[in-house]
């Protein structure tokens, strides 16, 4: 990793350079993603089995599109039955976390006949988008399904691209079962966003979408933005380390290489006060890249967008952290909960050299769909919020209407609108 002093200069050449990977980064792609959902969109199913010939090698059609009752017993007989317990221990505390989340509808009245309030409805449809590729993340399943169903959402149909034998693979499909998806399709790429988004033959429209993808599905989620409603659009994976002169060395790198692993474009960061830490940290990712299974993509993601930052203070390692809004933000240092209430902009924090980014992946609670790109600071963790909506209710009786109206009458008079005016004053002619 190179190693870079913090200064004003650097910290905007890094940020510039961080951008780069930000899916609005990659025009080249927009005129074959809107090909994809111009198709879909138009020829439905014929487009998604299509593409899924061209992009996966595989043959479907509208009997085997969607995942079977056969397919589901024959993927848990292929799962050790260990894993399955540690993913419904994992739901349980992904569940508990999110059921904190919950919102209420709310009323309130006045003596003088008003009644205010906020209905809150659970999304009806949603389509949960789980990506293929080396790694099968049956995390992302779990992290995108369980918030839904804790808000109570009536259907969740996930889409996830077949593996070379045409089927979803055995853990993921155990864990949308486990999760409590409704309906599985073996339909990847922006196709798939297409056929949430538009709605095919075999695959329903959906009110929502969430859940992560390539710079394609990236892209298309943007895309059909307004036909239905998104979480966000997903970057490479991103962790940054804040650490002073106490932090272990030996954890820093494992922790930075968790998140190179996943992508030639991730990003990993260490900001620290300390040049001795730097030096170790460095010798310390040199040893596990000996030993790592994704090695290549590591060196790859280190190479691009890999750095060590020396920053001259704490408080102006805190601020370069604030700046970069890292999606996993790592706090190792002596007063960790102290510089922890410093930070502004952050997908998701873990305090202390024991609260490494993997718990939060897997198993503490809190979801690991996470802003990136610097969009923490403005977006938020996907959450039970992302799978409802608000309605607001307004009552008011004649009578406490009667004191108000000549305010109401005023204010849509002086916008011009007098048939605003005319729908308060016809009731009390």
């Amino acid at each position: 990793m190179r190693t870079v002093r913090l200064t004003e200069e650097t910290r905007k050449d890094l940020l510039t350079q961080l951008l780069k990977r930000s899916p609005d980064s990659y025009q080249g792609y927009e005129e074959r993603v809107a090909a994809i959902l111009k198709n879909v969109k138009e020829n439905r199913d014929a487009a998604i089995f299509a593409y899924t010939k061209q992009f996966d090698g595989v043959e479907i059609n509208a009997a085997t599109v969607r995942v079977t009752k056969a397919e589901i017993e024959e993927a848990y007989d292929k799962i050790d039955p260990a894993l399955v317990d540690v993913m419904r221990r994992s739901i349980a505390n992904i569940r508990s976390y999110h059921e904190k989340q919950r919102r209420y509808s709310w009323f309130d009245s006045t003596e003088n006949g008003t009644m205010l309030g906020q209905k809150v409805t659970p999304i009806d449809t949603v389509g949960v988008y789980v990506p293929g590729g080396s790694a099968v993340l049956a995390s992302s399943v779990l992290m995108n399904i369980v918030p839904a169903k804790v808000a109570g959402v009536g259907r969740i149909i996930m889409t996830t691209p077949p593996g070379k034998d045409g089927k979803v693979p055995a853990t993921s499909l155990v864990a949308a079962c486990e999760a409590g998806a409704d309906e599985v399709y073996k339909v990847g790429g922006a196709q798939a966003i297409a056929a949430l988004a538009y709605g095919t033959e075999s695959i329903p429209k959906v009110d929502k979408i969430v859940g992560p993808g390539n710079i394609y599905v990236a892209l298309a989620k943007k895309a059909v933005f307004g036909s239905v409603g998104i979480d966000s659009i997903a970057g490479p994976s991103e962790i940054l380390v804040l650490a002073d002169e106490t932090a272990n060395a030996h954890y820093v790198a494992a922790d930075l290489l968790s998140q190179a692993e996943h992508d030639p474009l991730a990003s990993a960061i260490l900001v620290t006060t300390s040049e001795s830490l730097a030096g170790k940290v460095s010798e310390e990712i040199e040893g596990y890249l000996k030993e790592l299974s994704r090695a290549d993509i590591i060196r790859k993601s280190l190479d691009n967008y890999g750095y060590i930052l020396l920053a001259n203070s704490m408080q102006d390692a805190i601020d370069a952290a604030n700046a970069i809004a890292s999606e996993h933000l790592e706090i190792v240092t002596a007063n960790a909960f102290e510089v922890m209430m410093k930070i502004k902009n952050a997908g998701a924090i873990f305090i202390g050299e024991h609260s490494s980014e993997p718990l939060g992946d897997y198993y503490a609670g809190p979801d690991h769909i996470l802003p990136t790109n610097g969009t923490a600071k403005f977006f938020s963790p996907l959450s039970v919020d992302d799978f409802i909506k608000k309605s607001s209710i307004i009552y008011y009786s004649r009578e406490a209407l009667e004191p108000v109206k000549d305010d109401i009458i005023a204010f849509a008079n002086a916008e011009s609108l007098t048939a605003h005016a005319n729908s308060i004053r016809v009731r009390f002619e």
